[in-house]
């Protein structure tokens, strides 16, 4: 039985249904991630979760026990919200013992339990300051430190990073992964960021319109989309239209070429999509299909330089490493594109 089981959990706001049949298992020491657009009901998951929205239907339960009737704080739950949520007026210290304080516990029992967690999020000379002297990175570290100070079953995290700059929220990603691994906290993460979802979960969860799309490793979320709208969510699509010339093998017609991907197809015309790692510049080893195009755009990134292709009235979007011996063609210039055909997704009928 999982640790924390939420089962058909649904919220409506007057006639506006915002969460609708939500089901969902996650094991003691799993870190899942809720992942949508806005407005697709993943924070209100999270809050019904955390017990301040209460469901219009639906069981939430946490080692067993059912907890929607309890209030948040006998739910023993740390939350990380994105705005930090820091007494201004409190040192760093007092704000991480703040829950401590308020359940009770001892001074002397206070007092280790801050200094364990400081050094934790690497912040041990800091105790003294307040809030508005540290940077918004170490803010965030003091509030999931404050979160997990009374050591609660279930961590929850809503968006705690989207207010830092690019680099702090790599870096700062990487410690929250790190020590919720440490810690092994039941964690569920809510992100819009696809990066952030990939990068740090254990399964994640694609969310769209109340429901739940798919749930599946990142693995599987990427490389094998159970709808059109995760296999448009998750990861830049290259979409490209397709005539079935076989439908038992798979054999296709795209543009002047002929490709096979070797399961069946609906009869007709199809949709199919591939994502930019997919396809590779000129003929390579254990590539079948070749499509012919021309080059639109060029956009550098460092170690990656992202190229355009137009091919049979479509553009195409693929990688190729930087190197400092071969220049990215120019646009305008006349290429040659592979790919392997069986790596193609289906996503729809035309």
């Amino acid at each position: 039985m999982s640790f924390l089981t939420i089962e058909h959990l649904e919220k409506s706001f007057g006639a506006n249904r915002v969460v609708k049949d939500f089901n969902l298992g996650i094991e003691k020491g799993e870190f899942v991630s809720l992942l949508g657009p806005s407005g697709c009901g993943k924070t209100t998951v999270l809050r019904m979760v955390a017990g301040f929205e209460t469901p219009s239907t639906g069981r939430i339960a946490i080692g067993g026990k059912d907890v929607v009737d309890l209030r948040p704080n006998q739910r023993n739950i740390g939350m990380v919200f994105q705005s930090y949520a820091l007494f201004p007026n409190l040192t760093v210290a007092d704000n991480i013992g703040f829950g401590l304080k308020v359940a009770g516990k001892p001074r002397a029992e206070r007092t280790a339990r801050v200094q364990e967690m400081l050094k934790l999020i690497g912040l041990s000379e800091l105790g003294d300051r307040y809030p508005f002297q540290l940077s918004g990175g170490q803010q965030q570290r003091v509030a999931l430190a404050r979160a997990l100070a009374p050591s609660p079953h279930v961590l929850l995290l809503d968006e705690p990073l989207s207010a830092l700059d690019a680099k702090v929220r790599v870096s700062l990603r990487n410690e929250i992964r790190a020590i919720q691994k440490k810690l092994g906290i039941t964690t569920i993460f809510v992100t819009h960021d696809q990066e952030e979802a990939l990068s740090m979960s254990d399964r994640i969860v694609v969310m769209h319109g109340g429901i739940a799309e798919q749930v599946g490793t990142p693995f599987e979320v990427y490389n094998r989309p159970a709808t059109k709208f995760v296999a448009n969510f998750v990861g830049m699509l290259n979409t490209l239209s397709a005539e079935v010339i076989d439908a038992a093998t798979g054999r296709v017609r795209i543009g002047g070429t002929e490709a096979t991907l070797r399961r069946p197809l609906p009869e007709g015309k199809v949709m199919l999509a591939a994502r930019p790692e997919m396809i590779s510049l000129g003929l390579q080893p254990g590539r079948d299909t070749v499509l012919d195009g021309t080059i639109t755009s060029v956009d550098f990134f460092g170690s990656v330089i992202r190229l355009r292709a137009r091919v049979d009235g479509s553009d195409l979007a693929f990688d190729m490493f930087n190197t400092t011996e071969e220049p990215p063609p120019a646009p305008g210039t006349d290429v040659r594109l592979s790919l392997l055909a069986s790596d193609l997704l289906l996503i729809g009928e035309n």
